[in-house]
This record gives C-alpha cells, sequence and structure tokens, in this order.
C-alpha cells in the first residue's frame, strides 16, 4: 500500500522504521507537527520523526492543523491507501479521516478500551496494573473508541518506569503496526468493535498529578514516582523548595516515621508514608543535576523533625 504515517515523538520512530524496512508497503510522505523550540537557546527543532524521515528522503508535511486546506489538497494528491498514526498529537477532523481508502489507524500504547486518551503507559503504572500492551485500531472521530485490529501485551515489572515501558512497547508495537498494515493489504485483518465494559480514561498527567500525597500509602507513591518519570517527574517540597523524586523504593519494615517525616542513615534516606516508609534513592533539588539521596542529604544537612511535603 501507499502509506503517510503521522507521528512526532522519539517513541513513534520506531514504528516509522518499522515500515520503512519492510519493503512492502511505500511511506510517500510523513505527517508531523511543526518544528518546536527546544533546548536552552529555544531553537526551533524538528520533530524525532520529521528528522527520521528527512534522513530517509521522505516527503514531511507539518500543517498547523490537520484541516488546513493546503496539507488537506497536498494529502489529496498523494492519494494514501492507509494512514498509519503513533502519537501524532492532533486531533483529525472527518475530511482528513475520509481521504485515505482504508482511513487512519492508530497505534495505541493500552489494551483498548482500558486507557483511552494520551497517557495510557503512566496510568498503567500508576493503577498498579500488572499487564498492559498496545493495540492498532481504525481511528473515529471518538477518543481511541474505534474498532480494534490486533493487539500485543506487555508484563509491567516492578520497577518500570513510564519512559522504561514505553520504550518497550513502541519496539513491540512498531511490529504490530507493520503485522496490521499487511493484513488489510491482503484482508487478512478485520477491525473487531471494543467492547462497551473496561472502558477507563487516561488524560495527559499534569504538574498537580506528579505533587506527592504523602498520606496515601508507600505502593501508591512508588507508582506515582514511576508513571510520572520522565515526565512530568514527581515532586515533593522540602524547605519551601521543589524536590524532584527520580526513585524511590517501598521499605515495608520501616513503620516508625510518620507521613512525610524524613530519617537519615548513614547511606540511606527514609521518608514516612500512609503505610511504611519508602527509601529515597534519586532526587533532583531545585536548580541541580540528578543526585543520589544519600548525598542529596549529606549537602543539604537533614536535621530532626524535617519533612517533606506541605
Amino acid at each position: 500500500m501507499k502509506l503517510v504515517f503521522a507521528g512526532t515523538p522519539e517513541v513513534a520512530v520506531p514504528a516509522l522504521d518499522a515500515l520503512i524496512a519492510s519493503g512492502r508497503h511505500e511511506v510517500a510522505a510523513v505527517v508531523t507537527r511543526p518544528d518546536a523550540p527546544a533546548g536552552r537557546g529555544r531553537h526551533l527543532v524538528a520533530s524525532p520523526v520529521a528528522q527520521r524521515a528527512e534522513e530517509a528522503g521522505i516527503e514531511v508535511l507539518k500543517p498547523v492543523k490537520p484541516r488546513d486546506e493546503e496539507f488537506l489538497a497536498r494529502l489529496r494528491e498523494i492519494a494514501p491507501d492507509c494512514c498509519p498514526v503513533v502519537a501524532y498529537g492532533a486531533l483529525l477532523p472527518r475530511v482528513a479521516l475520509d481521504i485515505p481508502a482504508h482511513g487512519w489507524v492508530n497505534l495505541h500504547f493500552s489494551l483498548l478500551p482500558a486507557w483511552r486518551g494520551a497517557a495510557p503507559v503512566q496510568h498503567s503504572i500508576m493503577a498498579g496494573d500488572e499487564i498492559t500492551g498496545a493495540s492498532t485500531f481504525l481511528i473515529e472521530e471518538g477518543l481511541d473508541s474505534g474498532p480494534v485490529y490486533g493487539t500485543v501485551t506487555e508484563e509491567i515489572r516492578p520497577t518500570d518506569t513510564s519512559g522504561d515501558l514505553l520504550t518497550r512497547l513502541a519496539f513491540a508495537g512498531s511490529g504490530l503496526l507493520a503485522a496490521t498494515m499487511d493484513g488489510i493489504e491482503d484482508g487478512t485483518v478485520k477491525a473487531v468493535p471494543q467492547p462497551a465494559d473496561g472502558i477507563s480514561l487516561a488524560p495527559k498527567i499534569t504538574v498537580e498529578n506528579a505533587h506527592i500525597d504523602w498520606s496515601a500509602p508507600a505502593l501508591r507513591v512508588d507508582r506515582v514516582v514511576r508513571g510520572c518519570t520522565p515526565a512530568p517527574g514527581a515532586w515533593t517540597l522540602f524547605r519551601g523548595e521543589r524536590l524532584k523524586l527520580i526513585q524511590v523504593a517501598p521499605v515495608a519494615d520501616r513503620t516508625d516515621l510518620a507521613p512525610g517525616e524524613l530519617a537519615v542513615g548513614k547511606n540511606n534516606v527514609y521518608v514516612g508514608t500512609g503505610s511504611y516508609a519508602v527509601e529515597l534513592l534519586w532526587v533532583q533539588a531545585q536548580g541541580k543535576k540528578p543526585m543520589r539521596a544519600a548525598d542529596w542529604a549529606r549537602g543539604v544537612r537533614i536535621a530532626a523533625g524535617d519533612v517533606v511535603g506541605t
């Protein structure tokens, strides 16, 4: 088939690579978000997908909005058979959805209908799910509600961050998306409507969502830290300034600390929660680089009675 691939961040690159490498389909163009400011100089930088497409000599389209008439006219000229999508980052209007003969097929990082929305991986970790996966589905105007072509499952490991899990799903999902394109072409896959039961929503994680509540149980604290790493980054307050929490570990046999209360050993830093303590392993103080929590504690000279949180 002739394909137009839509995607923007680094997590979409493995799927683009898989489609280019398949040799079975032609990736005629790529649709991605416009260049965005990045780095200290805030210079405009092309998206990871745009950079990869340019390296491969593929035409790159960067509409401000996918309903822009110039973009729609070019899409009609290309006349794709199908448009595979991975984390494009903009809502597609009906006029765009109707152009390819086989529609737009999205690779979504959950087992639909679970975790529809922008942050399925983060929410699955924060909810304590043991299994997640990726799904390919036909995009409709509803939120991730279209019929599903196929799925692949992935175990959530006890120490997985959302970054770890998303990386694995990006590679596992790239094979699923390529196989879905093959099946659409030869007629061996059929999109099946999602069940009405089991729907859960995964809206974007905000900075406030990543604010740690120390009255919550230790397992919840751990899940929020892992789910918010690397972005937006879990955080708490210490002496009125933000402290980013990069890695913690529940410590079931330490139950003597009140929520938010700090205790420092020779090479350990503990914080009380609503159940038992967690050990701070890696943190990042405001304006500083990430460091081991024990080194941070020595630098700030934690005293008896010090707490984190409000």
